[in-house]
């Protein structure tokens, strides 16, 4: 057996994945949709933290062939399977791929900046055994501070920042503003209707008020996924037949 599978990601694009590993998910996804629609006109890209290439890759799909990717990530393993999966794609003249720390990270003029902070401290649980998965999930290279520093070292005068965090965390707030940015959107992300907001999507820039849009629910009471998901899920590149499939259970 293998020790990776490849994933379909957007549209044609496929994404390597270790078997046990870490894998990307639903705050991926909704991540770099919350991104792209944050600053659809964005042509220079940067995903702090990028893991397996997952946020960076789908804004990436999301905003067209006029834009370009710069992914960092610290982690040896999950940069070679960014690599191999834009290699894959044929993607190697429009991302540029870094190994290193984003707090060592020095900086640039970047349209968009992404990323998907672990949140929780090492004091706080026992990290998984396997590093990969650890480092997705424990802040062992950095927290949410960690990456608004690295934002505000990159993005420009016009440029958005969005990344996701833990519902209930106070944190991301004030990571904000201590490094300069305002938020100018929060939105919490029920993963179930009338369940607690499990993570927050955040939009900061150098400049604008915040306007919060309403709570994005995932699952209906009953389990089933909303509508409003199931657009999400199209607009980023699910298939044609899950989407057709999920709708008529729904009854649309």
């Amino acid at each position: 057996m293998t020790t990776h599978t490849l994933d379909l990601l957007a549209g044609d694009w496929g994404i390597f994945q270790l078997r046990g590993g870490h894998r990307y998910s639903t705050d991926d996804l909704l991540t770099a949709w919350t991104a792209a629609r944050a600053r659809p006109s964005a042509r220079r890209l940067l995903d702090l933290g990028s893991g397996i290439g997952s946020v960076g890759l789908l804004t990436l799909w999301r905003l067209g062939t006029g834009a370009e990717l710069t992914m960092l990530e610290v982690q040896t393993l999950s940069h070679a399977l960014a690599t191999r999966t834009v290699a894959h794609i044929g993607l190697q003249g429009r991302v540029s791929l870094h190994l290193g720390d984003l707090r060592d990270w020095p900086g640039g003029e970047f349209d968009l900046v992404t990323g998907s902070p672990p949140y929780i401290p090492p004091s706080r649980g026992v990290p998984s055994s396997h590093p990969q998965k650890a480092a997705a999930r424990f802040e062992l290279h950095g927290d949410v501070y960690d990456y608004c520093r690295a934002a505000a070292r990159s993005l420009a005068d016009g440029g958005v920042f969005c990344f996701s965090h833990a519902g209930a965390d106070p944190r991301p707030e004030q990571a904000v503003v201590s490094v300069g940015l305002r938020l100018v959107a929060r939105r919490a992300v029920h993963f179930r209707a009338h369940q607690p907001s499990a993570i927050a999507l955040y939009a900061c820039a150098w400049h604008g008020d915040r306007d919060d849009p309403p709570p994005l629910h995932i699952r209906d009471p009953a389990g089933a996924w909303t509508d409003e998901y199931l657009d999400i899920r199209e607009e980023m590149g699910a298939p044609a037949e899950f989407l057709q499939q999920a709708r008529v259970r729904r009854g649309r």
